[in-house]
């Protein structure tokens, strides 16, 4: 073939491919332009569109799920709102040993309370686990799908060898136990607005938001709770009084810059999480350093609690009473007696009863093992002190 066929040959193919580009092009354009006026028409019809949910829309789905939760249990009268289940505790082939929190704290206060007659173990309220539809009302869906790796569970309770682990093993011994305390928790706003008062023998998880856990916290119960007695209760104003040790960044974060909820939160800035942002979050923030006595902490309890009053008119009060404050627990840094717990709990809940509001306690921190013991203690003192009903009298401590 020669030098000028070939240069014809080339000229006339390239002169076709242009033609075939151009046609494309223009048919292109065309099939956009007819997709856009489909898609206008559609729209108007409301046949079809791909505009963004509107904002309430969020909301909607969260009423949705909340309204047919199976969480809200009718409670007979002869149950004292003292909510636990054996489901609560975590054994996990001994693995839960290397986290310093006593993962069968629950248990052992109730078996304290039992023996020393202040309730009897028949009264106590046994909660239903949380589903995956519960969750969602507070929690995404990324968030959720994140736990069911082995490995991200291992970092939020920060017990690495739990990364190791098939995740349904995970899930039927770490997670499991988890979500049935945080329908403890959710159950005890109920209890709370009809009995006056309730006490979740776990929850407290106040290091977890929608979408992060962390510090041993899984789900955000805190948050769920609240969510849950807006919808379900007609609650339109919550106080969270947080005295666990560690500052309560999970629902801080959750409820930044949301006028229904109060947060007061004392806790010592030298310790996890240094979370600075979530404490730009807080309404009443009370910083206690390492090292403050009892003496020292009670007086900025009261003090707390007198701007509180001044402040906010909740119509329920979430109280999580970490006992990680405890002088000696590793983690807290404080050196607070197990006298003044006692002290401590009898302020807050003498605080919710002579402003007859509703009060859910959880149990939250604590990282010795004298914590069920303090934990016991302080609940019979408030039976004694009338502060609660547990439907038997109780000695005097």
């Amino acid at each position: 073939m020669s030098n000028r066929v070939i240069s014809m040959w080339t000229g006339s193919t390239r002169n076709r491919v242009i033609v075939i580009v151009l046609t494309f092009a223009a048919t292109v354009k065309l099939s956009h332009s007819l997709y856009r006026k489909l898609r206008r028409s559609r729209t108007r019809s409301g046949t079809m569109s791909f505009a963004a949910p509107p904002e309430n829309d969020t909301e909607s789905l969260r009423r949705s799920r909340i309204l047919s939760s199976k969480l809200y249990l009718d409670v007979p009268s002869s149950k004292v709102p003292l909510i636990y289940s054996s489901t609560y505790d975590i054994a996990f082939l001994g693995i839960e040993k290397l986290h310093p929190f006593d993962s069968a704290k629950w248990g052992r206060i109730c078996r304290f309370l039992s023996m020393d007659d202040v309730v009897d173990k028949n009264c106590i309220v046994e909660p239903k686990e949380a589903t995956k539809e519960d969750l969602l009302v507070v929690h995404t869906e990324a968030y959720l799908n994140s736990l069911k790796k082995s490995a991200d569970v291992a970092m939020i309770i920060e017990v690495p060898p739990v990364a190791l682990f098939p995740n349904c093993l995970v899930q039927q011994k770490v997670l499991s136990p988890f979500r049935n305390q945080v329908g403890g928790t959710i159950l005890a706003a109920k209890l709370a607005k009809e009995r006056g008062w309730a006490i979740n023998v776990g929850g407290g998880f106040h290091h977890c938001c929608g979408g992060k856990g962390g510090g041993f916290c899984a789900y955000a119960d805190i948050s769920l709770c609240i969510h849950f007695a807006f919808v379900r209760l007609n609650i339109s104003r919550v106080m969270i009084i947080d005295l666990d040790a560690h500052q309560g960044n999970g629902h801080e974060t959750d409820f930044a810059n949301d006028s229904r909820v109060y947060i007061l939160d004392m806790y010592n800035p030298g310790i996890y999480p240094f979370d600075y942002e979530a404490r730009t979050f807080i309404d009443q923030r009370i910083e206690v350093a390492s090292g403050t006595t009892t003496a020292e902490y009670l007086r900025k309890l009261d003090e707390a609690l007198e701007v509180a009053a001044h402040n906010f008119a909740p119509e329920l009060i979430v109280y999580n009473a970490g006992t990680d404050i405890l002088d000696g627990d590793p983690l807290g840094r404080l050196k607070i007696s197990p006298d003044g717990i006692t002290h401590r709990d009898e302020k807050v809940f003498r605080f919710a009863l002579e402003r007859n509001v509703p009060i859910v306690m959880l149990t939250s921190g604590g990282y010795m093992k004298s914590s069920a013991r303090v934990i016991a203690d302080s609940i019979a003192n408030l039976s004694n002190k009338s502060l609660i009903d547990m439907g038997r009298k109780t000695s005097s401590i």
